[in-house]
């Protein structure tokens, strides 16, 4: 099938290369020429053969929402948006109205990967009508990973938004778990080899993880992370998870006190948050702070 896809940064670049992978034609715009197959959505759009599928790979906010407006004035009744980037699943409901009554469907994907997707794939999880979801299923496929599972429709439009919300809550509190233990294995004296430890539990521990094993290699780079920062940004979804937590009376502990935990790393240098730092520079390419 022909895909177009706004946004051509640390995912949807790689994004573009497996879908290509994949035998189907991709058109990528983006704001860096040096980027873009396309240098306008107008020219993006003209490129492709009704009905249409556009996939936004833009940061969520402003970025999203002037993109799918665009694209609202530009597309065709039977044409599809996919939402992809970290959008509030509150959003979606909004912009699909808007879009249907200019009979344009719409879909929300939340994505899960990283810089390792173009590789490994892509942990799929989306929302809308089955009428809708079936206009980019060829993509969906593309994108994930070999096997049964890592795609999944989770249910009507803001689905796969909050399904990948909650991922993010709870990869939120795994993090700060490996923090906390590798703050104390360095702190304590009988442990002469942290670093070792770590790796030992990659076998045949209840423990073992993909993030373990990122642990890990950061670990080869840095033994005691002694070159960064102890701070960690957080993305807004562990925000927005601990608040549907609130709306829906649903208690988070591990989740919230992680979240918790990053605010306290903006007001010192806390060793945890060095290991939170480097373990998001691994899996999603984030960016750290050098000291």
């Amino acid at each position: 099938m022909e895909l177009g896809l706004v946004g051509l940064g640390k995912m949807g670049g790689n994004m573009r290369e497996r879908i290509r992978r994949a035998g189907h034609t991709v058109y990528g715009y983006d704001r860096n020429p040096d980027l873009a197959d396309v240098h306008s959505l107008e020219e993006l759009v003209g490129k492709l053969a009704a009905p249409r599928v556009v996939w936004v790979m833009v940061p969520a906010g402003e970025p999203t929402e002037s993109t799918i407006d665009r694209l609202g004035e530009l597309l065709e009744p039977g044409d599809v948006v996919v939402d992809g980037g970290n959008s509030r699943w509150t959003d979606d409901e909004r912009r699909a109205e808007e879009l249907a009554a200019k009979g344009i469907g719409f879909v929300d994907c939340g994505v899960s990967g990283g810089v390792w997707g173009l590789e490994n794939g892509y942990a799929l999880m989306y929302g809308g009508d089955k009428e809708n979801v079936a206009k980019v299923q060829p993509v969906f496929d593309a994108l994930k990973p070999e096997g049964d599972f890592g795609s999944v429709h989770a249910g009507k439009v803001g689905a796969g938004h909050f399904a990948k919300m909650v991922h993010n809550g709870i990869e939120y509190a795994m993090m700060q778990a490996y923090a906390e233990g590798w703050e104390l294995l360095e702190k304590a004296d009988p442990v002469t080899d942290v670093r070792e430890v770590f790796r030992s539990w990659q076998e045949g521990t209840v423990i073992r993880s993909w993030l373990l094993d990122l642990a890990v290699k950061a670990l080869d780079e840095d033994e005691h992370l002694d070159g960064l920062r102890g701070y960690a940004q957080d993305s807004g979804e562990g925000r927005w998870t601990v608040e549907a937590a609130i709306d829906n009376a649903v208690p988070l502990p591990a989740i919230t006190a992680s979240l918790f935990a990053r605010f306290a790393s903006r007001q010192e240098d806390s060793p945890q948050m060095k290991m939170i730092a480097a373990l998001r520079n691994q899996f999603g390419g984030h960016a750290v702070e050098k000291k």
